[in-house]
């Protein structure tokens, strides 16, 4: 009764994790949350992108995946917020882990039952996936770690269905229950899901989990593909939100399939809020974020992971759409060249 309930929060890369996250943040529902949050890469997007207020504790975790490489941090942190509650120091009643999109939740679940000291603490409540309606049937097909995050999903909450056609979010649904009859599947629109499906839930059970995988609790081996890379974008001038959007416009119609994930919080020229701009291949968007802070250094920060990427081309064309800079043209021939 005095475990500390934990959610993993999972799912492939732009399915909709750190929407649906900042939305259970800002809602009023009496919980206090303690976050974990990890991204694919040498710097973190989704922690500037998260609602932060004095309710919340979120801590980073960047420069490798949960699963594998930063494991032995995720158990340091837990034990530290577990001490910190314990001296009064932190209020929080629960835990969200949110995973990279590249993660395998195997390990990282099976971090509450190896581990002595968490298990003591801790108790896996559920691990919530999401799902990308337009991304999914590819993603499926090409990445082991999609199939397991549906895999070993208690609930699975289908995103992005306004943007594809209503028999292919019913072929996809078809399928995520043939590959998991057990989860429970909805839909969150723009991160709207109701907590009451995702929190306090109690759906990670352990002899279902041994059945699907009998080495769950021995099996920690795991790696990721090594054509899948990342890179940061940074620049201290401040950016032409058209030439942005008109560069990477004409960089994804050629280089999209590549470009598995990329977001960032860009610094605009003329603009007091942030602009976060995200995209998962060729689907793009844009929108205004939280007002830059009096006297905070603005910055534009993209990262971008995929494989086989066109690097330079990118941070270039980029660079050239700070203000005062030349134009693009060479880094979009350059793009069509390519082709």
């Amino acid at each position: 009764m005095n475990l500390t309930p934990v959610t993993i929060l999972t799912g492939f890369l732009g399915s909709g994790k750190t929407t649906l996250l900042n939305r259970i943040l800002k809602e009023h529902h009496g919980h206090r949350i303690a976050v974990i949050e990890n991204e694919f890469g040498e710097a973190g997007i989704d922690n500037e992108l998260l609602v932060q207020d004095r309710e919340e504790q979120i801590v980073e975790m960047n420069n490798g995946c949960i699963c594998c490489t930063v494991r032995g941090d995720l158990v340091r942190i837990l034990g530290e917020l577990h001490a910190k509650r314990q001296a009064g120091q932190l209020q929080f009643d629960r835990v969200i882990i949110e995973t990279t999109g590249l993660a395998d939740p195997a390990p990282v679940a099976q971090t509450f039952f190896v581990d002595d000291d968490i298990s003591q603490q801790y108790l896996l409540d559920a691990i919530v996936t999401m799902v990308d309606a337009k991304h999914a049937p590819q993603q499926l097909d090409e990445h082991h770690e999609a199939q397991e995050q549906v895999g070993f999903a208690d609930r699975i909450l289908i995103t992005k269905t306004d943007v594809v056609q209503p028999d292919e979010v019913a072929q996809l649904r078809q399928r995520l229950v043939r590959m998991n009859p057990r989860a429970k599947i909805g839909e969150a629109r723009y991160g709207v899901a109701a907590i009451e499906d995702l929190l306090d839930i109690r759906g990670f059970n352990l002899h279902a989990i041994l059945e699907i995988e009998p080495d769950f609790l021995t099996d920690v081996d795991h790696e990721h593909d090594d054509d899948v890379s990342s890179f940061v974008f940074r620049e201290d001038k401040p950016l032409d939100l058209d030439r942005v959007e008109d560069f990477l416009g004409g960089i994804v119609q050629v280089y999209g399939t590549r470009l598995m994930r990329y977001k960032g919080v860009l610094n605009i020229k003329g603009m007091k809020q942030r602009v976060v701009l995200q995209g998962v291949h060729m689907l793009m968007g844009s929108e205004e974020g939280s007002p830059w802070k009096p006297g905070e250094k603005r910055e534009s920060k993209m990262v971008f992971i995929g494989r086989d990427m066109p690097r330079d081309v990118l941070l270039d064309g980029l660079a050239h759409c700070a203000s005062g800079n030349g134009g693009r043209g060479d880094h979009l021939s350059a793009a069509s060249r390519g082709r």
